[in-house]
């Protein structure tokens, strides 16, 4: 169950690139067009596939072989020293922790009563930074964290 997991928590991550680079983009965009249904739609996809990995990703940091086995088998001291297990313990789901979060506060913008230009400007602000997050934390397979495994 842990490998399926694995490659849907990978494959979903381009998913959440994808969404989420349409709703930046619809936002940058915007100007002084009403922020209409199809900008809150982009949004909430975007913050409902991160959510949905963001809850694999939990299980698969406590019940897998890197996360909190890690920690607890060799110790905080041994996984900060080793880059594979630091990113993947420690970097990795904080990173994506703090991305959501960003998500979530972007998407929040887009129920508030303010005027749409300011509404477009704050979700453009809080996704294009979530996406930021994202990309730096994924393990690509050419960083060290990433090596060995494929792009999808």
């Amino acid at each position: 169950m842990y490998i399926g997991l694995l490659h849907l928590h990978s494959f979903l991550r381009w998913v959440i690139i994808l969404l989420l680079l349409i709703a930046f983009f619809r936002a940058l965009t915007a100007g002084n067009r009403p922020f209409n249904s199809g900008d809150r739609k982009a949004g909430l996809f975007a913050m409902i596939a991160c959510d949905i990995t963001l809850l694999i990703g939990f299980y698969q940091w406590f019940t897998g072989p890197y996360g909190f086995n890690t920690i607890k088998n060799l110790g905080m001291k041994t996984v900060m020293a080793d880059k594979v297990y630091r990113f993947f313990a420690v970097e990795h789901i904080t990173g994506m922790i703090i991305a959501i979060a960003l998500v979530h506060i972007g998407k929040s913008f887009a129920k508030k009563s303010i005027p749409d230009v300011s509404k477009h400007k704050k979700t453009a602000l809080f996704f294009g930074l979530a996406l930021l997050i994202i990309l730096i934390s994924i393990p690509w397979p050419f960083r060290v964290a990433g090596a060995g495994r494929g792009w999808f």
